[in-house]
C-alpha cells in the first residue's frame, strides 16, 4: 500500500525516482530475482534475510516496510487453549519437512512449561493456504501467520481463528517485512534508495492520517484485496524504517539453538543490515 500511495501521490517523482512494481510469482521468487539482478529491491521476512546471510547468500537489508502480530494459529473448536496443548500435533507451513515449523511451535510448548517428551509434530505442506489446510482437517496448527491477513480471512471463511503470538511465546518477532537488495547495488544506489524510504515515510503518513484515502488508492490497482485485510494492515505500516542489531543477534541465536542455522555460519548483523538510509 504504500508503494502504490507514493506512487499515485506523486511521491516518488518529487524524490526523482521511477518505481516499477513486480508482483513475484510466488513468495521465494523475488530473493532469486534479487540475486540474479532484475530486481533492484524485493520485499523479505527478517527470518528469511537472518537465513539467507547464514547461508553465505549476498543480500542487505535496509529498511523496515510492515511489523505486524501473529504466530501460530488454530481453530477454537481444535481443543487447542494454550501454547502446551499443540504436543503431537501437525503443522502446516510452507517449509514443510523442513525444521522452521516444528521449531516455532515447541518453542512456544517449551515457554509454557510444556515438555513433548520426544512425541513427534505432524508436518503438513498446504503453502501459504493455512487456513485451508486447517478447514481440511489436514493439520491443527498453522505457523507463521500473519494477524492480518489469515485472521480475516479465516473470519471470512466462517472460522473462529484464535493464535499464540510470537512475542508471547518465545519466539523472536519476525512478523516483519524488510527490503533488500545486494550489498553491491546498495552501494550504487544508495542515494536512490535513502529517497525511496522518504518516498515510502510519506506515504505510510497518508495511510496513518487519511486510511480511506490509501485504501480507496489501494483497490485501484488491486480490486481483489479484501476491504478487511486492507483495514487490518493500515496500522502495521511502521513510521521507523530502522531495525537494532540486537533484535538480529536474537533471531539469530535462535535459529542456531533450534538447530535452523549451524552455529559456524551464524554471521554479525553488520553483514546483512544496514539502517544507514533508514534513520531520520
Amino acid at each position: 500500500m504504500p508503494f502504490v500511495v507514493a506512487d499515485k501521490l506523486g511521491f516518488f517523482r518529487e524524490q526523482n525516482l521511477e518505481v516499477e512494481l513486480v508482483a513475484p510469482a510466488d513468495h521465494w521468487e523475488a530473493e532469486k530475482e534479487i540475486l540474479a539482478g532484475r530486481l533492484d529491491v524485493a520485499v523479505t521476512e527478517t527470518l528469511h534475510l537472518a537465513q539467507d546471510a547464514a547461508a553465505g547468500k549476498p543480500i542487505l537489508g535496509f529498511a523496515r516496510f510492515l511489523h505486524t502480530d501473529g504466530g501460530v494459529m488454530y481453530f477454537a473448536d481444535s481443543g487447542i487453549e494454550r501454547p502446551r496443548d499443540m504436543c503431537g500435533k501437525t503443522i502446516t507451513y510452507p517449509g514443510s519437512p523442513g525444521p522452521g515449523g516444528p521449531a516455532i511451535v515447541d518453542t512456544m510448548v517449551k515457554a509454557d512449561g510444556g515438555d513433548c517428551g520426544g512425541e513427534p509434530y505432524g508436518k503438513f505442506n498446504g503453502g501459504f493456504d493455512h487456513v485451508g489446510a486447517l478447514a481440511a482437517g489436514d493439520a491443527d496448527v498453522a505457523t507463521l501467520v500473519f494477524a492480518n491477513f489469515e485472521i480475516p480471512a479465516a473470519e471470512a471463511a466462517g472460522k473462529d481463528a484464535r493464535y499464540f503470538a510470537l512475542k508471547d511465546w518465545g519466539v523472536p518477532d519476525f512478523c516483519q517485512l524488510v527490503l533488500m537488495t545486494t550489498p553491491e547495488r546498495f552501494a550504487e544506489l544508495k542515494p536512490a534508495l535513502r529517497r525511496l524510504v522518504l518516498a515510502l515515510r510519506r506515504a505510510v503518513g497518508v495511510s496513518h492520517a487519511s486510511p480511506g484515502l490509501a485504501m480507496e488508492l489501494y483497490g485501484e490497482a488491486d480490486p481483489e484485496s479484501p476491504p478487511a485485510t486492507l483495514h487490518a494492515t493500515l496500522p502495521m505500516f511502521p513510521n521507523d524504517a530502522s531495525m537494532a542489531p540486537a533484535y538480529f543477534d536474537g533471531l539469530m541465536g535462535w535459529l542456531v539453538e533450534t538447530g535452523q542455522v549451524a552455529a559456524d555460519t551464524a554471521v554479525d548483523p553488520a553483514t546483512y543490515w544496514t539502517n544507514s538510509v533508514a534513520l531520520p
